[in-house]
C-alpha cells in the first residue's frame, strides 16, 4: 500500500511538467498544428494569415504571436479559441521576432526592408524601425532585456541593438547565411547560426568579440547538406541541440566545450524546435517531410513521427495545467 502511494505521488508531481501543447507552423498551408502532448497527436488544425513561420507566446501563454510572413502583418491569436483578435503593424515581410522580457516590446526582422521593426503589442504602435543588414532573420534578446540581436543572411552580420536607445551600438560578422540567435549561459554568450557556412559562432557578450567556432561532419552526408538553422538549450544551458537543415539530422553540443557529442537522424529539413514543459522531450519542425520528430532528450533518440500541415516551421511550447 505504502509502494502504490509513493507511486501514485511521483505520477501527480511527473504530470504537470509533461502537460501542455506544442504548436507548429505550417508555411505552405497558412495554418497552426496543435499537437497534444499527453496523446501525441494533432488535436487542432488553426487557419492563419499567409506564410506563417516565427510563432512565440506572451509570458503567460495569454496569446500567441505569429508571423504571418506574406500577409505583412504579425498575427495576436487567442491560444484557447483560435480566435485572430487583431494584427500588429509588422512592417514588410516578418519573419522571426522576439518579445523583450518587460513582455510588450516585439522585435520583428523585416526580411524585405533591411529593418527590425519594433511594436508596442499594448498600444499597437510602432516604437522604432532601425536599420540593419540585407535580409534579416534570426532574433534574440538578452536575458537583462538590454540587448537585441538581429542576423542579417545577405550581410553575415549579428547586429546588436540598445533596448533603451533603440539603435545600433555593434556589428560582428559571422559566416554565410546566418539563422538563428540565442543568448545563453546568463546572458554572457550570443549563440549564432550560419546556414550556408555550416557553423555556429560564440560570442562574449561584454566584449562582443569571437570565442568559439562550432563546425558539423555528418558521415555520409554531403557538407553542403549540414546546414544549421534553429536550436534550443538544455535545462542549465549544458547541451544545444541544432537543426541541420536538410541534412536531415539534429547535432547535440556541449556547450561548455563546443564540441559535437552526437546526431540524431530526424524527418526531412529539420528546421525550428521547442521543448516540452521539463525539457525532456524535443520536437523538431521537419519541412519537407510535413512531421514533427519527437527526440527523447536523455536517450537522444527520435521516438515518434507526428504528422501536421506542409512545410512545419516554427514550433511553440504551450502549458495547459
Amino acid at each position: 500500500m505504502k509502494f502504490t502511494a509513493t507511486l501514485a505521488t511521483l505520477s501527480l508531481v511527473a504530470a504537470p511538467a509533461l502537460a501542455g501543447e506544442i504548436w507548429v507552423s505550417n508555411e505552405k498551408d497558412n495554418t497552426l498544428s496543435v499537437i497534444d502532448l499527453d496523446t501525441l497527436e494533432v488535436t487542432r488544425t488553426i487557419p492563419t494569415g499567409e506564410r506563417p513561420r516565427g510563432i512565440t507566446f506572451a509570458q503567460d501563454h495569454s496569446v500567441l504571436y505569429i508571423c504571418a510572413s506574406d500577409s505583412d502583418a504579425v498575427q495576436v491569436m487567442d491560444p484557447e479559441t483560435g480566435e485572430i483578435l487583431h494584427d500588429l503593424p509588422s512592417g514588410e515581410d516578418p519573419e522571426q521576432f522576439v518579445l523583450h522580457p518587460d513582455n510588450r516590446r516585439l522585435y520583428i526582422a523585416n526580411e524585405d526592408d533591411a529593418i527590425t521593426t519594433v511594436v508596442d503589442t499594448e498600444t499597437r504602435e510602432v516604437i522604432a524601425q532601425i536599420n540593419v543588414g540585407i535580409e534579416p532573420e534570426g532574433m534574440a534578446v538578452s536575458p537583462d532585456g538590454s540587448i537585441v540581436i538581429t542576423t542579417s543572411e545577405t550581410t553575415n552580420m549579428a547586429h546588436w541593438i540598445d533596448t533603451e536607445t533603440q539603435e545600433l551600438i555593434a556589428n560582428t560578422l559571422v559566416d554565410s547565411r546566418p539563422r538563428h540567435a540565442e543568448f545563453v549561459k546568463g546572458g554572457t554568450e550570443l549563440w549564432v547560426s550560419s546556414e550556408i557556412g555550416g557553423t555556429i559562432t560564440v560570442f562574449d557578450v561584454e566584449t562582443k568579440a569571437e570565442i568559439g567556432k562550432i563546425n558539423f561532419e555528418i558521415p555520409s552526408i554531403n557538407p553542403a547538406n549540414v546546414q544549421p538553422v534553429g536550436f534550443e538549450f538544455t535545462e542549465g544551458d549544458s547541451h544545444a541541440f541544432v537543426a541541420l537543415g536538410p541534412s536531415n539530422h539534429v547535432a547535440v553540443v556541449n556547450a561548455e566545450t563546443y564540441e559535437v557529442e552526437d546526431y540524431i537522424l530526424v524527418g526531412r529539413r529539420v528546421w525550428h524546435m521547442a521543448f516540452n514543459g521539463d525539457r525532456s522531450k524535443l520536437f523538431t519542425t521537419n519541412g519537407v517531410s510535413g512531421d514533427v520528430t519527437m527526440v527523447d532528450v536523455a536517450s537522444r533518440k527520435a521516438e515518434k513521427t507526428i504528422k501536421v500541415g506542409r512545410f512545419p516551421w516554427g514550433a511553440a511550447f504551450r502549458p495547459t495545467n
